[in-house]
């Protein structure tokens, strides 16, 4: 979803067209998806303490992010985390991600099988790139066998006409009627085979904006986007089809915006997986943004 009331929101602008590169005298440019999953990430940035640190630029694709900062056109960019791997002369921002122990319900593969193994082509969501290669490991590592996939755009009955499942992440992965389909959530496959959490997106900086980025505080707006989630269910829940409860919820129960040890040991595994199966070119150790 986009956020519907811009005037609300301060400075968050679209993500549009190519933006002047030049980094004298300017704002660093900060970009994130606009799903809900990252409103606790960027409330600062908008709302709190921190709305006159950066140029806010959201788009409702994770993917689309991860290719501005490869461009070059924004500086930092919560982006899918496989994208660590295929993007050159980027860091991690420590300590900040969008992630899950277990059931994330916001990435999920939809079927109306009832059993994965049964599946002989996947859809799978063009928006996703860290879901993308997640599903592959599932049925390459675990399942032991491989579907046809096929990229489409994410309209769920549209995918699953031509397809056995389908690969719905974001804010429409939660309006899925679960009376209707079988809904496979992949958090839960990856903790049922692994034992582990599993880290979706996290802040990733441009190497020669490293001055620029080390001014911004992370973790102190996520801990700022945490303190008012009230705020932020009341705001989400007149723009998705979900009660203020199930935001809250959702925010607090599901997601995780801290990386401790057992989701990095998930996130290192995630990554050697990803190259033993040719998702990647070769696997790149983590290498993060130092504090000021």
């Amino acid at each position: 979803m986009r956020y519907k009331n811009p005037t609300k929101l301060g400075n968050l602008k679209p993500l549009t067209g190519i933006m002047n590169k030049d980094t004298s005298n300017r704002l660093p440019r900060v970009a994130a998806s606009s799903y809900l999953n990252t409103a606790p990430l960027i409330w600062s940035f908008i709302h709190g303490s921190q709305r006159a640190a950066v140029e806010l630029f959201t788009d409702t694709a994770p993917a689309r992010c991860a290719k501005m900062l490869a461009n070059g056109e924004v500086d930092v960019a919560l982006v899918p985390v496989i994208e660590y791997q295929r993007v050159s002369d980027i860091l991690i921002v420590p300590d900040v991600c969008v992630g899950s122990r277990s059931a994330v319900r916001s990435v999920v593969l939809a079927t109306k099988l009832n059993n994965l193994k049964k599946v002989k082509r996947v859809a799978l969501d063009e928006s996703s790139r860290t879901s993308v290669a997640l599903v592959k490991i599932i049925f390459r590592e675990f399942l032991v066998f491989e579907p046809e996939w096929k990229t489409s755009r994410p309209d769920l009955r549209s995918m699953l006409q031509h397809s056995d499942a389908a690969l719905i992440i974001g804010d429409p992965a939660m309006r899925i009627p679960r009376d209707q389909f079988r809904v496979f959530d992949l958090a839960t496959l990856w903790h049922e085979f692994t034992g582990l959490g599993f880290v979706f997106a996290m802040w990733m900086a441009r190497k020669d904006c490293v001055e620029k980025i080390r001014a911004i505080d992370f973790a102190g707006a996520r801990d700022e986007g945490l303190a008012n989630i009230q705020q932020i269910a009341s705001s989400y829940s007149n723009q998705i089809d979900l009660s203020e409860d199930e935001i809250r919820n959702y925010l607090t129960k599901n997601i995780v915006f801290t990386v401790d040890e057992e989701m990095q040991k998930g996130l290192t595994l995630y990554f050697k997986l990803a190259t033993k199966h040719r998702l990647v070119q070769s696997e790149r150790s983590l290498e993060f943004l130092s504090r000021a």
